[in-house]
């Protein structure tokens, strides 16, 4: 039999198969032949159009030119709808499956939806060490322009489709973040598109109020339409070292001391269950043992996570040169542990031979095929949370997250929070080290319920003065919700500038009491 005749016969037998079980029952307990056979090939689509895209551009030299004439056409979006009576809230026209988030983004549906077409590099400045980029410009776009050129960010936050707009919008962070803060501490300007169609720069002395409301705002202050960022000097390798830790109270020792260590470029942590733990710190370096370089992005290596755990059943410590690309997308092609859910053999060697370098499918189009019944099982059956808490209520949170959710691995990222003005600050007056606690998957604890569980734990978190980041399913009450998140300086801009009329407040945006 030829390979076509072969290929249409293993056809119909599916269709046959999808027939028989139904295509929901498909949808949702076998995902992965649809990942497979559909989202997989079309992510590579996606993937090719958008770098031939960004090539063109950067070839053309392009994107400064055409930027001002995008800008003028938001503008008069905004102008169009003040004249038309400010009838509806304003909301950016970008398809809600198009985010990483997995919330899905009803507003959109009736406010009226203004077309932001910005997602180019706009200039590196060597001399400031700043890249001005616009919004949709993302973490893989981004480091793949600028590594080249000698240059990186501080804050390379994993997922290769992050955007700069929803890193500062909502929040972003990275191994780094212990020297160098959340995402939006490594900006220096924004440009937005206020509610009055008028365009404004901010930085810490030019407009500092609304500089420093923009983090966490979700947009309901105004339109971002680019970015300013700091850059470092990039280098070829990160020496990371893996070493595996036992005892809660050991690993919250050994993770909080390695975080207060300036010299260590990288610190992460992952934990496998309550009392196992892989501390990983890592520093820059142009120098490598040969032997001992590790290539963790190629396609047809181990997920990062399953390679890591290696050391731990194995109780030894290791060295190895990650070259820094690859480092700074480690976790992109499992999605962290997601995609374990989503194809339960993906990292078997003969996958990922075959087949891994499709790895991973977007998110994006997971959420736009996911269907209702998909949906609702991953709300009522799946936890993808990061909360922010002090560093020194790292053991107690790691047990509430243990008694809550019971979801392993956990992610532990440090970082520094300065004592800036805005949604998200420490309670003293001085800088505090913060960790970020990950959960994804599905929980374990037998009574797991999604809204209690998750409203017992954001208490808890509002408990240490710890946060929430906004991408993720919200349960707070209205009340709840600001006394986690300092709104002072937050509706004060929102009243000065006329926003109450244009833009939902942050609350009624993400929170799901406010949804539902």
């Amino acid at each position: 039999m030829s390979p076509v005749w072969s290929l249409v016969a293993g056809l119909l037998l599916l269709l046959l198969w999808v027939r028989h079980r139904g295509l929901e029952a498909v949808l949702v307990h076998h995902r992965w032949v649809f990942v497979c056979l559909f989202l997989l090939p079309l992510s590579i689509l996606f993937d090719v159009y958008y770098q031939l895209r960004a090539w063109a551009v950067w070839r053309l030299h392009s994107a400064p030119r055409q930027h001002a004439q995008r800008v003028r056409h938001i503008q008069a979006q905004v102008r169009e709808w003040k004249n038309e009576g400010s009838k509806r809230y304003m909301c950016t026209g970008r398809p809600g499956w198009l985010t990483v988030s997995l919330r899905v983004g009803k507003y959109k549906k009736i406010h009226k939806n203004i077309m932001i077409n910005l997602m180019d590099v706009l200039e590196v400045d060597s001399e400031r060490q700043v890249v001005r980029v616009e919004p949709l410009v993302t973490m893989g776009q981004l480091t793949a322009h600028l590594n080249p050129m000698g240059w990186t960010i501080p804050v390379v936050p994993e997922l290769d489709d992050l955007t700069v707009g929803g890193l500062i919008m909502g929040t972003g962070i990275e191994s780094s973040s212990h020297i160098y803060g959340l995402f939006q501490h490594t900006c220096v300007a924004y440009e937005l598109v206020l509610a009055d169609g008028s365009l404004v720069r901010c930085s810490p002395t030019e407009n500092s109020d609304l500089f420093y409301a923009v983090p966490w705002s979700c947009g309901t202050l105004g339109f971002l339409v680019a970015a300013e960022i700091k850059m470092i000097p990039a280098k070829k390798y990160i020496k990371l070292h893996y070493k595996p830790v036992r005892g809660l109270q050991k690993i919250c020792e050994t993770f909080t001391e390695e975080s207060k260590k300036k010299e260590n470029s990288f610190v992460e942590g992952l934990m496998y269950s309550l009392e196992e733990a892989v501390i990983m710190t890592g520093v820059l370096t142009d120098e490598a043992e040969q032997s001992k370089i590790n290539r963790i992005g190629n396609y047809y290596k181990p997920w990062f996570f399953k390679h890591v755990e290696q050391y731990l059943k194995a109780d030894r410590t290791g060295i190895e040169y990650i070259p820094s690309r690859h480092y700074y997308h480690r976790h992109t092609r499992s999605i962290f542990w997601e995609l374990q859910d989503i194809i339960p053999f993906g990292n078997n060697p003969i996958f990922r031979y075959l087949f891994g370098w499709m790895v991973p499918p977007k998110i994006s189009l997971l959420k736009l095929t996911q269907g209702e019944a998909i949906r609702k099982l991953y709300e009522q059956h799946h936890v993808v949370q990061d909360m922010l808490v002090p560093m020194k209520s790292l053991e107690k949170s790691i047990q509430t997250f243990h008694h809550d959710l019971n979801v392993y691995p956990l992610w532990l990222c440090p970082f520094i929070l300065p004592n800036n003005p805005g949604m998200v600050h420490p309670k003293g007056d001085e800088a505090e080290l913060y960790v970020d606690i990950g959960a994804y998957g599905e929980p374990k604890r037998k009574q797991f319920e999604a809204r209690a569980s998750m409203r017992q734990m954001e208490k808890f978190v509002r408990s240490v003065h710890g946060f929430q980041m906004l991408y993720a399913d919200c349960y707070m009450t209205r009340e709840e919700f600001w006394d986690m998140f300092d709104g002072s300086l937050y509706h004060k801009l929102r009243e000065q500038m006329s926003c109450k009329d244009a833009f939902p407040e942050v609350y009624d945006k993400i929170c799901k009491a406010a949804r539902h």
